[in-house]
């Protein structure tokens, strides 16, 4: 009985810890990302095209040490291929490049916040499907995401967008994609684990996305600055990220783990004001806590399938 009370506080503190780190790279990373477009020259479309194929492929090395050949077998089965096929052109390339995009007209802070629309988009959804009404708190998380994304694109103003309309645009379209992400390959991750079904999503996405714009076509300025911010998108905004998310799993719920990943956005925001001194108003606080508070609310639904089984763009 000792022992329990002492191993379960310290995988509990484990577990917050992993989970916080994972998120606080990911805003990270979209800051950067931010910094590469806007002061390095770097075009959206080639960060995603080298994210995916790098991080697919260290991804897949380290699925592959820990499961051996069983990471090819998915290609063994038509089913499996079709739908990890599926998934990485229209879930992980759409959410990649839609998140990228945004951040390129826009800035990481609001593009971080508004694709953390895609919980409520997805409940809507299941609603939808169901054939059922939603419930109180589920609307409640509706009408909180409106007036979130009101007052961040707005800034508090109906005259004027406090971000350009394509930021807007991409933002909500990543909302979207990331609802598609979550929802499309329960089946896959289910039967392969998320090492091989991520791994294998992201690279298929570059390989396709190569077709459009080669990893060889770019624009932008390298210096010792830009060589560290890629470097960081793959490795610490992607490969660790991903590996501190998951692991967190093991010792926390997955509930917990979706409100501790709240950090993303906020991280996003905080970086983009202090460092590349984006413009965040009051205004833009009260949006990022109403649509933050979605994920509260649903997370805290019984019935919410994205809550119990989270899955993060990377």
């Amino acid at each position: 009985m000792s022992s329990e009370s002492v191993v379960l506080p310290s995988g509990r503190i484990k577990g917050i810890a992993l989970v916080l780190i994972g998120s606080i790279l990911w805003g990270t990373s979209g800051t950067v990302a931010q910094f590469l477009f806007q002061q390095q020259g770097f075009s959206a479309e080639w960060l995603v095209v080298i994210r995916l194929l790098m991080a697919g492929a260290l991804l897949l090395a380290f699925a592959y040490q820990k499961e051996g050949k069983r990471v090819w077998e998915i290609w063994r089965k038509k089913e499996a291929r079709f739908q990890i096929a599926l998934f990485g052109l229209f879930g992980m390339l759409a959410v990649q490049y839609t998140y990228f995009a945004a951040i390129q007209h826009g800035n990481a802070a609001t593009a971080t916040v508004l694709q953390y629309l895609g919980p409520v988009i997805i409940t809507c959804y299941l609603a939808l499907v169901s054939k059922r009404l939603p419930n109180r708190k589920e609307v409640i998380a509706v009408i909180l995401a409106v007036v979130g994304t009101f007052f961040l694109v707005t800034g508090g103003s109906i005259q004027s967008l406090s971000i350009s309309g394509w930021a807007v645009f991409w933002g909500i379209s990543s909302a979207f994609a990331l609802a598609f992400y979550t929802l499309q390959p329960h089946k896959l991750l289910t039967e392969w684990g998320s090492k091989i079904v991520v791994g294998w999503g992201m690279l298929i996405g570059g390989i396709g996305f190569s077709f459009i714009h080669p990893p060889w076509k770019f624009e932008g300025e390298w210096s010792l600055s830009s060589y560290a911010a890629v470097i960081f998108v793959v490795v610490f905004g992607t490969l660790i990220a991903f590996y501190c998310y998951l692991e967190s799993l093991r010792y926390i719920s997955a509930t917990e783990t979706s409100l501790l990943a709240c950090a993303e956005p906020l991280s996003a925001a905080f970086l983009s004001v202090m460092w590349l001194h984006v413009s965040f108003g009051f205004a833009e606080w009260i949006g990022t806590f109403c649509i933050l508070s979605t994920i509260v609310i649903l997370s805290v639904v019984k019935d919410a399938k994205v809550s119990k089984k989270p899955k993060r763009p990377l």
